[in-house]
């Protein structure tokens, strides 16, 4: 019972002080007339990633590497199959041109990326597969190519959905902006800690791996942000915006959070196995195909209850071999 109390709080505190910390850093940096597209390429993209990046530093840390990926990994493969499959049957997802033919092959890259730094045994013979802190320092150097790259795009275009949301940021005073960041990095802090704690718990009670739980339990709860925000943007006739969380979300998850986690701490990776650092590459792929091949840059409804059960098929695999 108190795994439960403290996987649930342990939640509740991360996705709190996520939002938190991202209130009171964009209040601060609108206060110092930071420009809004630079608070919502930076602030408010991390708010959306903090859970991720809170729980798996947390299991690094505590020595649960399988934990800290397959956080990324079942996050990664939660935001493209189940996020766009259930954004689109509520409404039809377009995709721009800039996003398809950039952002979604980035998306690719990434998880090729982590699929060869997470493949010592196959491509070097080695004992078991880590992630070092060279590899960490690799992906880390990804983001920052990635990050410049999306500065230039945005301040070229002006990049008005940006504008727009850091726009709604509401100025606090000095004293109450900083309150927020404190509180908020504490919560993200001790959440995860406590969050990890619990599911590490449930998964020897249930005689699962870290691995899985990390995979389906923690994965979708730190993804909470992205569905929240994407099935509310396309109850709001803005379901464009849902592919850009997604596409940025799993890219940050694997350059920004594992790139932290792993120059931290090496992570030793047993239970996460080639399957799942696949299926998360081929869930990206078939974002990319269904966007170019169907429907003229559309995710259709149809198209959207096959990813869903695309993700139900992939759980049910992972359940099957626990």
């Amino acid at each position: 019972m108190l795994d439960i109390v403290f996987l649930i709080g342990g939640l509740l505190l991360v996705l709190f002080g996520a939002n938190w910390l991202t209130d009171g850093a964009s209040s601060i940096a609108k206060k110092f007339a930071i420009p809004p597209i630079v608070i919502g390429l930076t602030i408010v993209a991390f708010g959306t990633s903090a859970p991720e990046l809170a729980v798996s530093v947390s299991s690094a840390i505590q020595g649960s590497a399988d934990m800290a990926v397959g956080n990324v990994v079942g996050s990664n493969i939660f935001n493209v199959l189940l996020i766009v499959g259930c954004t689109a049957l509520v409404t039809p997802i377009g995709i721009t041109e800039g996003t398809l033919k950039v952002e979604i092959p980035l998306t690719i890259l990434a998880s090729i990326v982590l699929v060869i730094l997470a493949s010592d045994v196959f491509l070097d013979g080695s004992a078991q597969n880590i992630l070092s802190r060279s590899d960490g320092l690799i992906l880390l150097a990804f983001f920052v190519i990635f990050l410049s790259y999306t500065f230039y795009v945005a301040k070229k275009s002006g990049s008005i959905a940006m504008e727009s949301q850091a726009e709604e940021i509401h100025t606090m005073s000095g004293l109450k902006s900083t309150l927020f960041i404190v509180l908020g990095f504490a919560a993200l802090i001790f959440g995860g800690k406590i969050f990890v704690e619990g599911a590490s718990d449930i998964a020897r009670s249930l005689g699962v791996s870290e691995s899985v739980i990390g995979l389906t339990l923690v994965a979708g709860g730190t993804s909470l942000p992205e569905l929240a925000t994407s099935v509310v943007a396309s109850l709001k006739k803005n379901p464009e915006i849902a592919i850009g969380n997604v596409v940025g979300s799993n890219i940050f998850n694997i350059f920004f959070v594992l790139g932290c986690s792993s120059t931290i701490t090496p992570l030793h990776i047993k239970g996460i196995t080639a399957i799942d650092l696949w299926t998360m590459t081929g869930a990206s792929i078939l974002l990319f195909i269904v966007a170019l091949f169907f429907g003229n840059r559309i995710i259709k409804r149809a198209e959207g209850a096959v990813f869903i059960l695309l993700y139900l098929g992939y759980l049910g695999f992972l359940i099957y071999n626990a």
